[in-house]
């Protein structure tokens, strides 16, 4: 996959208009940006999954037959089978893979938000528990470092971005950043 990805970034994707940055700088690809292995995973889960989603109906026939038959699936399944695999393979394209990391990137900003969320709630939850069993509360400089820590966005392309709509502690929104 990375050498597809590689070669939507060098611009060898789709034609059409080159979409601009918000600087209004051309950008050679749609999604220009590197994503480390764990964020192109996530991008892989998601392709995997649209193209599951539009084979569905291959995908439960083949399973119907192999229910029924056990070492001989192989032989007595193979029609549904090259159904199956025929239909993945025409949806699993540079499109879709686009489209997904496409997906991805706008999902980026529930991510976050989702994982601030929790990791507020544990902290609470923390404060409690210490609060509860009459443990000394925690060090500011260590609680402002987590807080600071929770504020911080994700790394893309080996630069740490905090995406619109997060707040960071006690400061508004970065949209005028």
């Amino acid at each position: 996959m990375a050498t597809a990805t590689q070669g939507a970034a060098n611009g060898s994707g789709a034609g059409g208009p080159e979409p601009t940055t918000p600087a209004g700088l051309a950008m050679p690809s749609r999604n220009p940006l590197p994503l480390s292995a764990s964020q192109e995973a996530q991008v892989r889960d998601i392709y995997y999954a649209r193209v599951r989603n539009k084979c569905r109906e291959e995908i439960k026939a083949f399973a119907d037959c192999a229910k029924l038959h056990t070492f001989t699936a192989s032989f007595a399944c193979r029609e549904p089978l090259h159904v199956m695999n025929s239909c993945m393979k025409a949806h699993a394209t540079q499109a879709e893979q686009d489209a997904a990391r496409e997906e991805w990137f706008a999902k980026r900003a529930e991510r976050a938000r989702e994982r601030q969320r929790k990791a507020l709630r544990k902290a609470e939850q923390e404060a409690f528990l210490r609060e509860w069993w009459g443990l000394p509360e925690k060090d500011r400089e260590q609680a402002r470092r987590e807080m600071e820590k929770l504020t911080r966005g994700e790394r893309v392309a080996g630069v740490r971005r905090r995406p619109a709509g997060i707040e960071a502690h006690g400061q508004g929104t970065d949209e005028g950043r």
